[in-house]
């Protein structure tokens, strides 16, 4: 335990007994678990006439986890928010999509589906197709990544979150339509939606799979960049299961649909899928060095692991009596009722891409 000296001299303290030993709450910023200063008291004589003299010799006593070095996961403080942010981000999201239907969606207007013909033009294989589209995303979506720091000092981090969008989205829709429109394509590998359970055990896969979103995807107005967009360095919530949620997510997403389809088209896509994430635990890592340097992300580094649990099963991770209220916030709340949406509105999915023909 480091110690240190305190000295306080002033005719108005009234001191405890010696030998006393206090607990203080620490003064570091924050903390997971509970952290306490253990205080030890000393009376002596003090010559000038003072009537009380006090020495202490302070230390923390080791605590249930170290200090934070990262950020809190999934805060939403409501008395925060700004109607005229989110009146903002309304109508940005509808000139989004807006945008998104006219220049790419639309058929008779938007240069999706000649996109998806020049991909096509490539091979008759369908898995081919499929996964060159998942790389074209990959090399864009990682490639853009890559080049953040870059790109927002010349152009600055509002600017640049609308030029990443603007071209991840349409190669990410371009992609999940002709996944929706090709999957059953293909050679069939296996067959198991008729044996008990496994529709269950897919369906549950799924629906976990959204809880290792990143936590970034949370903060809506910096995706919309709304408020400014940051890079942001996360510690508690998911993080403390998996550094690499979305990597984990992905994994699992995949393994499920690639299950209940059973063909090589699937396999096709969940390949690249999971090809792209991976890549990003070490393009993520690395580029959380680089902006956050060696001592805050090496924290954060050695407190995680990437296999999900690990750093909690071998101690590094020390998980505060209230780890579940973290989950327990309005984000998690809605990402619930989004993804059980989402799961309704599969018909819905199908039959607009169908109707694009792609």
């Amino acid at each position: 335990m480091a110690t240190s000296s305190i000295l306080i001299s002033t005719p108005f303290l009234h001191l405890p007994k010696r030998g006393t030993r206090l607990f203080l709450p620490s003064s570091s910023s924050r903390t997971h678990g509970f952290a306490k200063r253990e205080i030890r008291v000393y009376h002596l004589q003090n010559r000038r006439k003072f009537p009380l003299l006090l020495v202490a010799a302070v230390g923390e006593t080791p605590v249930e986890a170290e200090s934070a070095a990262g950020e809190e996961s999934a805060e939403f403080d409501l008395s925060r928010q700004k109607i005229s942010s989110w009146v903002y981000f309304s109508v940005v999201l509808a000139a989004v999509l807006y945008a998104l239907n006219f220049i790419w969606i639309d058929n008779s207007t938007g240069l999706g589906k000649s996109f998806v013909d020049a991909v096509s033009s490539l091979s008759d294989s369908h898995e081919i197709v499929m996964f060159a589209l998942t790389l074209i995303f990959a090399i864009a979506h990682s490639g853009l990544a890559s080049f953040r720091d870059q790109g927002e000092r010349l152009i600055g981090e509002r600017a640049f979150r609308v030029l990443f969008a603007g071209i991840s989205l349409p190669l990410a829709v371009s992609t999940v339509v002709y996944f929706i429109n090709h999957r059953y394509d293909g050679v069939q590998l296996w067959q198991v939606q008729s044996f008990p359970g496994v529709h269950q055990l897919v369906w549950c896969s799924n629906f976990v799979s959204f809880f290792f979103l990143y936590p970034s995807t949370f903060n809506l107005l910096e995706v919309a960049a709304v408020d400014r967009p940051k890079m942001h360095l996360w510690e508690t919530g998911i993080i403390r299961i998996t550094r690499h949620p979305q990597m984990v997510g992905q994994v699992i997403w995949c393994l499920a649909h690639t299950i209940w389809i059973g063909n090589s088209v699937t396999v096709a896509a969940s390949l690249g899928l999971i090809g792209h994430h991976l890549f990003g635990v070490w393009n993520g890592d690395r580029r959380l060095a680089l902006r956050y340097g060696d001592g805050a992300f090496e924290a954060v580094k050695k407190r995680t692991s990437v296999i999900p649990f690990l750093a909690i099963l071998d101690g590094r991770q020390k998980l505060p009596k209230d780890y579940y209220r973290e989950f327990m916030r309005l984000p998690y709340l809605s990402l619930t009722i989004l993804t059980l949406g989402a799961y309704f509105a599969h018909p819905l999915m199908q039959a607009a891409s169908f109707h694009l023909h792609w």
